[in-house]
């Protein structure tokens, strides 16, 4: 192809021939052969100024493609070569470089219209190749294939991302629940602790004074052994009398007088004894008294008391009668000798209760014994359970810490879950940002 520098040149060289031609016509002119000579110069002289005008025509049309070239090689598509009327080959030049700029116009729109949707996370948008041929429609199947591929691979994914979200949505929510499952446990546990405490001191509390009341119970069962134990000595030495007695007025009247003297001694002993079973009578209701305080463990020495109560009015009833048999053996005495089997009877009687009352002061010695040993059992039991008492204290103590600290990691645990789930979001909208 012609360029412009060489139509230049073809342009000077026709300018140079007409020249030339019209020198020579002029040459024949001077020297007489110009009508012969004019013709052969005019001929080639037109046919030097038609290709003359070609050639500009030509050049003119060869500037408007460059011109256009120009245009589209910074970019602008919108260029076109217009109002072509030049025909043969500078025509189809013009034509086919229309037609190069339509192909790369299009090329480069729908490209950049499938790569506009591809940045906006849109991958439907594809380059219609209809009429592409080519490295054209070469790059355009590359280029959808591209897109399609990258959509697969963005649609897997998201995929993933789904399939993550829902996993660790999932674990934040099982991490969750368990922190709230184990701070309400830690809670309760911590609830019970306290509670625990609270009711092993009201129970050490309870226990001290029971075991306060089962000493002073001890102490007051030493007493009644011992006031039984002096009504033992009371009553044999009230034997031994009676029996002298006896033997005093079998082997004389003196033995009268002297039976009044043993009658006034019977009368005193008498009256240690009514002293002694009232006392014996007060101690008894005073046993009961602290039995009922006891409350479930004195219920035994409660019986045993209101039986210890029982003798003593028994006792009390029998010295009465003493009282009143030594009140007849006074009035015996006084009346005369005769009186003195009658009294020996009735000291004999004497006897018999007093042997009747060495036995019920047995029977209650032995009572009192047992209720001793109950008493110490009772007393060894309150101990054995205020000793459990405190270890409970203990253990509900280190329960209540053990509960605060499964209480605090449990709020921890939490905390994490949560920030851990916050994490999780800011970085499943960073993705979906991207993708």
């Amino acid at each position: 192809m012609t360029s412009l520098s060489s139509l230049s040149k073809a342009r000077l060289a026709g300018l140079a021939s007409a020249v030339f031609v019209a020198a020579f016509a002029g040459l024949a002119a001077l020297d007489g052969t110009a009508p012969w000579h004019a013709a052969a110069v005019l001929l080639p002289l037109g046919g030097i100024v038609w290709m003359l005008r070609e050639l500009g025509r030509t050049r003119r049309s060869l500037a408007r493609a460059q011109q256009v070239c120009k245009q589209v090689s910074r970019g602008d598509f919108e260029a076109r070569l217009t109002d072509i009327r030049d025909k043969g080959e500078i025509g189809e030049l013009m034509w086919s470089i229309n037609e190069l700029i339509d192909r790369s116009d299009a090329f480069v729109r729908e490209s950049a219209a499938s790569m506009d949707h591809v940045a906006h996370n849109q991958y439907f948008r594809r380059i219609v190749d209809t009429g592409m041929v080519g490295a054209f429609l070469l790059s355009a199947q590359r280029i959808n294939g591209a897109t399609d591929s990258i959509a697969a691979k963005v649609g897997e994914f998201r995929k993933l991302t789904g399939d993550f979200e829902i996993a660790v949505k999932d674990v934040v929510k099982t991490v969750a629940a368990s922190s709230t499952e184990m701070k309400a446990a830690a809670g309760t546990l911590g609830t019970t602790a306290n509670d625990t405490t609270r009711r092993a001191d009201a129970v050490a509390t309870a226990s001290d004074q029971a075991s306060a009341s089962v000493t002073t119970v001890a102490a007051a069962t030493e007493e009644v052994a011992s006031s039984i134990r002096e009504i033992g000595t009371q009553v044999q030495r009230s034997s031994e009398i009676t029996l002298a007695a006896v033997r005093e007025a079998d082997a004389t009247n003196e033995t009268v007088h002297s039976l009044a003297a043993a009658a006034g001694k019977i009368g005193e002993v008498v009256n240690l004894i009514t002293e002694i079973a009232a006392q014996t009578n007060l101690l008894a209701l005073n046993a009961t008294i602290e039995a009922a305080r006891a409350g479930e463990a004195g219920k035994g020495f409660a019986v045993v008391a209101s039986e210890v109560k029982q003798l003593a009015n028994q006792t009390a009833k029998a010295t009465e009668e003493i009282t009143q048999q030594v009140a007849s053996i006074q009035t015996a005495t006084r009346r005369a000798v005769d009186g003195v089997e009658g009294v020996g009877r009735t000291v004999r009687e004497v006897n018999e209760i007093a042997a009747t009352i060495a036995a019920a002061v047995e029977e209650q010695s032995a009572a009192t014994r047992e209720i001793s040993a109950s008493v110490q059992r009772a007393s060894a039991g309150t101990t054995e359970v205020a000793g459990n008492i405190h270890e409970v204290t203990a253990a509900a103590a280190e329960t209540g810490q053990a509960a605060g600290t499964v209480l605090k990691d449990a709020t921890e645990l939490s905390e994490q879950a949560e920030r851990l789930n916050m994490a999780v979001d800011r970085f499943l909208a960073s993705v979906r940002k991207v993708v």
